[in-house]
């Protein structure tokens, strides 16, 4: 059974699987949206990615999709060990502009459950490590968002130098003070 684990960001969840190994390996289950123990994470999974990063220290992010293509996300690290971190930028939650990391490995049996209305990247902590998106949505290149991974606003402290952002996270503008998130 995967059992859900509160962050202090409402609706963003960390999942845990239990691990089990043996002589061959390990085996987990990664995710089954029948869980009868998993209120409020139940998704139709629309799109999976896998995204393969060759440098410890590169950061991905953030990113989000707005109305009319909200998707909430799952994350999981299969290779490797990354700092995910996801952002709150719901219009009037509590926990607006307040982000939320975390670090996923290969090993753990964890995985981060991302809600409509939250920014999401990560950076990497060792070289070679790749994830596994699951979408709630298709990718839709019109209502995509982009944050800024150094947003002042937020203040992410990444937890390694950055050695690497790919262009488009790069020339990603700042929020400013008029922003007051996304109606969800």
């Amino acid at each position: 059974m995967i059992q859900k684990v509160k962050t202090p960001l409402d609706g963003l969840w960390i999942l845990r699987s239990p691990v089990f190994h043996d002589e061959r390996g390990y085996f987990y289950r990664a995710f089954s949206p029948m869980d009868e123990e998993m209120p409020g994470i139940r998704m139709d999974v629309m799109q999976t990615n896998i995204s393969h990063n060759h440098r410890k220290g590169t950061v991905r992010g953030m990113h989000l999709q707005r109305a009319p293509s909200l998707e909430a996300k799952l994350v999981r690290c299969i290779r490797g060990s990354v700092y995910d971190v996801a952002v709150d930028l719901r219009r009037g939650s509590a926990g607006f502009l307040k982000y939320f990391g975390y670090v996923l490995t290969e090993q753990s049996g964890e995985a981060l459950y991302i809600p409509e209305g939250f920014a999401h990247g990560y950076q990497v902590l060792e070289d070679d490590s790749t994830l596994l998106y699951h979408h709630s949505g298709n990718h839709s290149p019109h209502d995509e968002f982009i944050m800024a991974y150094n947003e002042p606003r937020v203040n992410i402290q990444w937890p390694e130098e950055i050695s690497l952002v790919g262009a488009k996270d790069r020339d990603a503008e700042f929020l400013g003070s008029q922003f007051d998130g996304f109606e969800i």
